[in-house]
């Protein structure tokens, strides 16, 4: 089937002056814009009690920011830039934090043309010993290059980044990460290492609204998806279905999938990337219903949730999903998607609501926005841009409702 897009239409004036450059002193002090069913009204994010229907169920991602940059030099003294992206070897994410000694990674390399052959090395001190973590081309992909890492001390690959890794903060922001950004751009419920852009919706969240909204009565859930750099990636083509995304891998556990069943017609996703993860379950879904197998080892291709047919609902692709956990005995399932939600008829199985923050011009999460709802996304931006909203990662949120 033929797909187009004009991403030209999709296209807004952001000034400079409206990207949120740092966060506010108090993450729920942030403005909050409520679209309800085409009206738009105002108010801040500790009232998102306030705003959303009662008892409803709200999805974050959990996922952790990594220090992903690490910045290297060359025995000649040039200087390289090695961004992280995501494990080769070992490619599973828990086990390449855990590893010692050496890991292969899959990069983006700064300064890439002064590394031609050779090492690249940082010399650090660590309980007064001097070490070292070295590098290597392995295999060049063109924009990435998978790096083979080799280190002195005895510490997890984890722990190093910890150590002398830097906070990657989109490009957009146009300043070095500081020391204020190690603990903002990370949301208070992270938990599992492996992202290289934060699930931006939820900086808002502080452990006492949480606290809050569970007093009167919300509910709350976890998943995981590593947010790619992909994430920073603007839609090149003039069609943006021609637009390849990124791959992004996921978890979900079987508890989680029962709670979302439990309270499906009542879920609010916080942020694109749990909408992402969400939406993506209805296709390992079907996969069982036609083929007896999620087959998570097969990425969920871009356009796959669109060849579903529509009568087979997010209830039923998520009672098909925990039957099979429950008879296959899985605690937990893992799986990559590369999921693109578009106003091409998308068809929204899972989320009910979104909490989302503003997004870039001619980007694949102001189509998903648009996804959600329609030619309104417009009105909404109009309204932002006009009252004093912050826009991007930093910025402000709204709460979307259908």
């Amino acid at each position: 089937m033929e797909r187009h897009i004009d991403i030209n239409r999709f296209d807004y004036d952001l000034p400079d002056g409206r990207i949120a450059k740092f966060p506010l002193a108090e993450r729920s002090a942030s403005k909050l814009l409520v679209w309800r069913g085409g009206e738009i009204s105002e108010r801040h994010f500790a009232d998102l009690g306030e705003v959303l229907p009662a008892g409803e169920l709200l999805v974050f991602n959990n996922t952790k920011v990594i220090r992903a940059r690490i910045i290297m030099h060359k025995p000649s003294g040039a200087r390289i830039e090695v961004f992280c992206l995501e494990p080769h070897d070992p490619a599973d994410y828990e086990r390449a934090f855990a590893v010692k000694g050496s890991c292969a990674w899959s990069c983006i390399v700064g300064n890439r043309k002064k590394w031609k052959e050779g090492y690249v090395e940082i010399r650090f001190e660590l309980d007064g010993r001097a070490e070292y973590l070295r590098a290597w081309l392995v295999e060049d992909h063109g924009r990435e290059c998978i790096v083979r890492f080799e280190w002195s001390a005895d510490k997890t690959f984890g722990q190093l980044l910890e150590h002398l890794g830097r906070i990657p903060i989109p490009p957009y922001l146009n300043r070095e990460s500081e020391e204020i950004d190690n603990t903002r751009y990370q949301t208070v419920y992270s938990k599992f290492e492996g992202s290289v852009a934060a699930p931006t919706a939820g900086l808002h969240f502080t452990p006492e609204l949480i606290e809050s909204m569970r007093g009167r009565g919300f509910e709350f859930e976890e998943v995981t998806l590593h947010v790619g750099a992909g994430t920073f990636l603007p839609v090149k083509d003039d069609d943006a279905a021609k637009h390849s995304m990124h791959t992004e891998h996921f978890e979900v556990r079987r508890e989680t999938v029962a709670h979302l069943l439990a309270r499906w017609g009542h879920i609010t996703a916080v942020g694109t990337t749990s909408v992402r993860t969400l939406e993506s379950l209805t296709a390992l879904a079907w996969r069982i219903r036609t083929a007896g197998d999620p087959a998570t080892e097969r990425v969920i291709g871009q356009w796959e949730l669109y060849d579903i047919p529509k009568e087979f609902t997010g209830c039923e692709a998520l009672e098909t999903l925990l039957a099979y956990m429950q008879t296959h005995d899985r605690e937990c399932l893992k799986a990559s998607t590369q999921i693109m939600i578009t106003p091409l008829g998308y068809e929204f199985r899972i989320v009910e609501h979104i909490v989302t923050n503003f997004h870039q011009p001619k980007s694949t999460l102001l189509l998903l926005v648009s996804a959600y709802v329609g030619e309104a996304w417009r009105e909404i931006y109009d309204y932002a841009l006009a009252h004093d909203f912050r826009f991007l990662s930093y910025g402000d949120s709204s709460v979307l409702i259908r």
